[in-house]
């Protein structure tokens, strides 16, 4: 009985600490629903950066937050002479910084309804709260609702949005 206690604690470290060791883009690489995002950051060349130590605050948009945009734009922004446009989009997505839900929260309510977050790209996205999910606002007036949190990588943290967010 021991032994058995004692493999079944051995496993479960062991994918305990695999799992501490993916970072952001494993994390989108191991999603069924995010194979659009990763072929967009592998085309704008972004995986080496966004496997360096960060952290980072993903907010990965879906396959179907893709398929929302107008007919051939994912096919024209995945084209080599669109790397730069691409490139923006995908870091209008990040934020440098750790910032789980609970963070991000606590900032809308810190900020009397809203947070302010600066991208990578260095444009603004705003976060608040619609009812108990929160809602990302682009510079454009689009928004996005956050429909999964706080997926843990050893670089940083990704939420699941349900659109893309454009600068």
């Amino acid at each position: 009985m021991m032994k058995m206690i004692l493999t079944a604690g051995f496993v479960l470290a062991t994918v305990c600490s695999f799992a501490q060791d993916k970072d952001v883009v494993d994390i989108a690489i191991g999603s069924k629903d995010h194979t659009t995002l990763v072929a967009a950051v592998k085309a704008a060349d972004l995986v080496g950066t966004l496997k360096s130590k960060g952290p980072f605050t993903v907010f990965a948009p879906t396959n179907a937050a893709f398929d929302k945009l107008p007919k051939g734009t994912v096919e024209g922004l995945l084209k080599p002479e669109s790397k730069a446009t691409l490139s923006g989009i995908l870091t209008y997505h990040v934020v440098a910084g750790d910032l789980d839900a609970t963070a991000v929260v606590a900032a809308i309510k810190a900020g009397k309804g809203k947070a302010v977050l600066t991208t990578v790209n260095g444009a603004k996205l705003t976060a608040s709260l619609k009812g108990d999910k929160v809602m990302l606002t682009d510079s454009k007036g689009g928004t996005a609702l956050v429909t999964a949190t706080d997926l843990k990588g050893s670089n940083g943290v990704v939420h699941v949005i349900d659109t893309v967010v454009m600068p």
